[in-house]
């Protein structure tokens, strides 16, 4: 669908059975919903009169939602039901990798997530940020997509969970990647890894900071970086104005990261009671990617993948209960293709069933996430704010599953999905 034009003139009225109340301490789901948008912004809600000769969009029988996020995804690699390969690294080149990301980046705004983070690219691109040319891109209208907070490159130690070469397990030599691609070690080394990302458009930095699940890299518990090159890493990022996410499961490394001051930690799923605390008590943000330990089908990777599955899904899922229970500020993340690109609204289920209730998790993915990004103008339906608005059927307070079932679309005040 090719999006409406906007002029100063724009005025559109959306009408609908319900919308949600964010904003109030119980989610309250409202009737009737009238919002008006003029330009890009919400002027109204519920106004006694509408102005003359505006554009009416009646969409019946639905609940309006302010736009939902995601905090972490990766536009760049594809779905493992579609172009999704073990050796994607040394057979995707970027451009045909762009190429790729477009159309996800139309499946996941039309899936209702209209403000993304990606974080962040673990390919070989030559130096070339990928993901900030998608946000280009989407930003001068030249592609449909959602918002992207870009990373660029993840900050990874050689043989770290997001040093590429560890996906595929290759041989030396092969796909070799620089401090530019993000392969850092030492202090300097990572502070000049830091700079050229944020040189080149990144908005936040990504790191990995213990190992992870799906590499042949070292333990999921085990610190990948110093707490000396963690430091450094932060302070460059805090000094340019740019917040730092984490990929942290290990109890240890996630520990380290909260001391350097890392803004968020993606995963969390190893995380002691004693680990839960210090993020609820530093106000580090938690970025849940819960589905994973549900969604990831193991069966056909190496033994030492799948006994690492083993050991850390089960935690992970009675990791979130605990967080939310403690008071971590929790956002909406899915690490998407981990969940396919424009099915991400199966993390709110997730984090339902974890223990959240349907209007903590669409918290998560939209006040907490604005929060996190530290934005005020967007993540509820209110005047003033950017006209993201969506629609889905029933009410969603009472049944997260609804999200998954997205029927409208409105971002920056232009309709990109009317069913």
């Amino acid at each position: 669908m090719t999006p409406n034009k906007s002029t100063t003139d724009d005025v559109t009225v959306l009408r609908a059975a319900r919308w949600l109340d964010i904003t109030a301490e119980s989610g309250d789901v409202r009737s009737p919903a009238v919002i008006v948008v003029r330009d890009n912004l919400i002027e109204s809600v519920n106004p006694a009169e509408v102005p003359e000769g505006a554009t009416e969009i009646s969409l019946g029988d639905v609940t309006l939602l302010p736009g939902l996020m995601d905090m972490e995804l990766n536009m760049l690699i594809g779905n493992r039901d579609e172009t999704w390969d073990p050796m994607h690294g040394v057979k995707v080149d970027p451009s045909l990798r762009t190429l790729m990301g477009v159309g996800y980046c139309k499946q996941t705004l039309q899936a209702g997530f209209t403000t993304v983070r990606n974080l962040g690219l673990m390919v070989k691109t030559g130096g070339y940020l990928l993901d900030v040319a998608l946000a280009t891109a989407i930003d001068k209208g030249w592609i449909e997509g959602p918002r992207i907070v870009a990373a660029g490159h993840a900050v990874s130690p050689t043989g770290g969970h997001l040093d590429a070469t560890m996906f595929q397990n290759l041989a030396p030599g092969i796909m070799p990647l620089s401090v530019e691609e993000g392969i850092a070690n030492g202090v300097p080394e990572v502070r000049k890894c830091v700079r050229y990302q944020i040189k080149h458009g990144a908005r936040q930095i990504k790191i990995s900071a213990t190992g992870g699940v799906m590499s042949h890299s070292t333990a999921p518990g085990a610190q990948q970086y110093s707490d000396e090159e963690l430091e450094a890493i932060v302070d460059e990022a805090h000094r340019a104005g740019i917040s730092v996410a984490a990929h942290g499961i290990g109890d240890q490394g996630i520990q380290a990261c909260i001391r350097a001051g890392v803004d968020c930690i993606e995963h969390g799923f190893l995380a002691s009671d004693e680990t839960i605390q210090m993020m609820a008590d530093h106000g580090t943000f938690l970025v849940t990617t819960t589905f994973l330990a549900d969604s990831l089908d193991v069966s056909k990777s190496p033994p030492n993948i799948q006994a690492k599955a083993a050991e850390v899904f089960p935690r992970a899922k009675a990791m979130l209960g605990k967080a939310a229970k403690a008071g971590v500020k929790i956002a909406c993340g899915t690490d998407a293709p981990g969940i396919p690109h424009g099915e991400n609204a199966k993390e709110l289920a997730a984090m339902v069933r974890r223990g959240l209730t349907p209007t903590e998790a669409l918290r998560a993915a939209t006040v907490t996430s604005a929060e996190l990004l530290q934005v005020t103008d967007r993540g509820r339906l209110a005047p003033g704010l950017l006209a993201d608005i969506i629609a889905v059927p029933g009410d969603p307070t009472e049944d997260i599953t609804m999200t998954e079932s997205v029927r409208f679309v409105m971002k920056d005040g232009r309709v990109y999905r009317n069913d």
